[in-house]
């Protein structure tokens, strides 16, 4: 094989550095706040890159959510037959990525309105009516929108301590902000979901 095929694609090496530097950018500004020139230094590259690679700072902001959320897909297995490992997965890996869950917020600032379609919608509804069919069937019953309430419910209790920590802090005291204190809370998430599903 040439020299050239075996050379890394700049194209893809471009759009990468990219895609991590408006990572950071997104989830400490969100996207009114972020500036493309910050990050086309943080990734190296002149700015008008972004534009030939997204068209506009709001496609590459939608392009980093989709790509985080498929991180989340590839690293948690669907709920099956135990939706409290399922939380507890869940937890594990927004407590290691917090950037997630502050993008996920800046998304839900920006696409506020009622009327307002998230970009991709299609594909994430496609993507919640697995995860209530693999629920559904673990636990026996038929995918309604009972399951799916609960396929919702499952996601906010692993999400909610990475978004709002203080209140974690406050409620629990200042140990829950320790590992030991997120691991007695991962603890007892897994617990309740048991249960209360029966599992």
């Amino acid at each position: 094989m040439s020299p050239r095929k075996n050379a890394k694609d700049p194209t893809a090496a471009t759009k990468a550095a990219l895609l991590e530097a408006a990572r950071t950018e997104f989830a400490a500004y969100g996207v009114a706040g972020a500036r493309v020139d910050r990050i086309a230094e943080r990734a190296g590259v002149n700015k008008e890159r972004i534009y030939g690679h997204f068209g506009s700072k709001e496609k590459l902001f939608d392009t980093v959510i989709k790509a985080a959320l498929d991180e989340v897909a590839a690293a948690v297995a669907m709920p099956g037959k135990d939706p409290a490992d399922y939380v507890g997965n869940l937890f594990d890996f927004y407590s290691a990525h917090p950037d997630l869950v502050r993008l996920l917020m800046w998304e839900a600032l920006h696409y506020r309105g009622e009327d307002d379609l998230l970009p991709g919608q299609e594909l994430r509804v496609d993507k919640c009516r697995s995860k209530t069919e693999s629920l559904a069937e673990g636990l026996g019953r038929e995918p309604d929108d009972s399951v799916a309430r609960m396929v919702f419910s499952l996601v906010g209790m692993a999400m909610w301590p990475s978004v709002m920590p203080q209140l974690a802090r406050i409620t629990v005291g200042e140990e829950a902000a320790t590992p030991e204190g997120r691991e007695a809370l991962r603890e007892h998430l897994v617990a309740f979901v048991r249960a209360a599903v029966g599992n």
